[in-house]
């Protein structure tokens, strides 16, 4: 059996070579620049991203003017998921969090695979589910936990999503990522380099202590990355048995 072409997204690189086949030539690779703007509340999307590097952030807009992260996707995932499933309009805005590299198809071209093909139908549920699985965490630690440890938690699922430990994020973006006031920001961000967990100079962000920062976030990276596992590396096993 011919073997799909290795991809550098967790989406592309896990269909199977029937599947890919579908969308492989209408498949665009576009930089992803930062604070790039894929679509906006109440939009309709017209594209899927599937990241190679870089992350997209997921922001909900509230009357008073705040931004609050609710998701990341990053080289794991693909933004549009539900989108080339259902309804288009999107329910979020998508702002790239860290620049980089991403392949980008229309979402008519996903739907029109998705109704071809019921493996590539499930794959795009399951990393919707996946997302979904993590804005529902989020909810629940943005609410409960404390500003540290929510600091902790975003900045691994950062590092993770982006393959680097070294980070450019604004307090601004920070702030977003865990739904507190920069000033709140600052000072976590102060308290996790004096532990030496990081080094943090002007918005230039390095993991420098990976248990100490595994340590001090709260469960919630543990359990959005244990969905990810279960849902993702089981449809991998289902390709592979293809």
């Amino acid at each position: 059996m011919d073997s799909v072409p290795r991809s550098p997204n967790g989406f592309l690189s896990s269909l199977s070579a029937s599947d890919f086949e579908l969308i492989r030539q209408h498949l665009r690779t576009v930089d992803l620049a930062p604070e790039m703007v894929l679509v906006e509340v109440d939009e309709a999307l017209r594209r899927a991203y599937m990241p190679h590097k870089g992350v997209i952030s997921l922001v909900v807009k509230l009357a008073r003017g705040e931004h609050v992260q609710i998701a990341m996707v990053g080289r794991d995932s693909i933004f549009g998921a539900f989108s080339a499933l259902g309804d288009a309009t999107a329910l979020n805005s998508a702002v790239v969090l860290v620049p980089g590299v991403a392949s980008t198809v229309e979402l008519d071209v996903m739907r029109a695979a998705a109704d071809q093909s019921p493996t590539f139908r499930a794959a795009l549920a399951r990393h919707g589910l996946a997302v979904y699985a993590q804005i529902q965490q989020t909810a629940g630690c943005n609410a409960a936990h404390t500003v540290e440890s929510r600091l902790a938690r975003c900045l691994l699922h950062t590092r993770d999503l982006s393959g680097s430990d070294k980070i450019v994020l604004t307090q601004e973006a920070m702030a977003q990522m865990i739904g507190a006031r920069r000033n709140s920001v600052s000072l976590v961000a102060h308290t996790l380099q004096e532990a030496n967990f990081i080094h943090y100079s002007r918005g230039h962000i390095e993991i420098t202590n990976l248990d100490g920062l595994m340590k001090t976030s709260c469960e919630c990276y543990a359990t959005v990355k244990a969905q990810y596992t279960r849902l993702l590396h089981h449809q991998q096993i289902a390709c592979t048995a293809a």
